[in-house]
């Protein structure tokens, strides 16, 4: 197995040719590419700025995206809490009615007529106008936090269009270093 033989193997033989042939390709482009270096240099710098930037743009859009979703579940819970005030304070105003009607019965006054319907009416408007201040306060805290919601989307955009111009920023910049650089006459730094 370990004779001269394997040397001429045509699987082994084809194996050198192509590493002999890289060698020798690798050889040629370094030689040939030198003299360009500074503008490959420039060119692949320019695509990975350009590269980055389009991925910044992209990340800080995503961020404010997701900064509007969780204002918009916090103008959703804001909607929730006013119902359950709502219901927690009706609860609260059929206990005090009830202790209010107790009250007067206890006193002797006659129910549903003259100062005990006046009392019985007059809590009842005040509860109505209660029950609607809550949902007024919850329904503009929640308008408020879609409002901050769109303008986390707004910001967003902005971002994403700041790192577009960015982008082309950087194509232009590379594009007139590379310009320049194949334009210099020959013999200067």
């Amino acid at each position: 197995y370990g004779d001269h033989r394997d040397l001429h193997v045509r699987s082994r033989r084809h194996r050198q040719m192509c590493i002999r042939d890289r060698l020798i390709c690798e050889d040629i482009l370094m030689g040939a590419a030198a003299p360009f270096a500074p503008q490959i240099f420039t060119g692949v710098m320019g695509v990975a700025q350009y590269q980055a930037q389009g991925k910044i743009g992209k990340y800080n859009q995503s961020v404010q995206n997701r900064n509007a979703q969780v204002l918009e579940g916090q103008a959703t819970q804001i909607e929730q809490k006013a119902e359950f005030d709502v219901a927690q304070f009706q609860k609260q105003f059929r206990k005090l009615e009830g202790e209010t009607t107790v009250a007067l019965a206890k006193s002797g006054v006659e129910l549903g007529t003259g100062s005990a319907y006046n009392i019985e009416l007059s809590n009842a408007y005040e509860a109505k106008l209660q029950e609607n201040l809550i949902r007024y306060n919850s329904q503009v805290a929640a308008a408020n936090k879609m409002e901050e919601a769109n303008f986390a989307r707004i910001r967003g955009t902005m971002a994403r269009n700041d790192a577009k111009m960015a982008q082309i920023g950087t194509v232009a910049q590379t594009g007139s270093s590379l310009f320049s650089m194949m334009n210099k006459p020959k013999g200067t730094a």
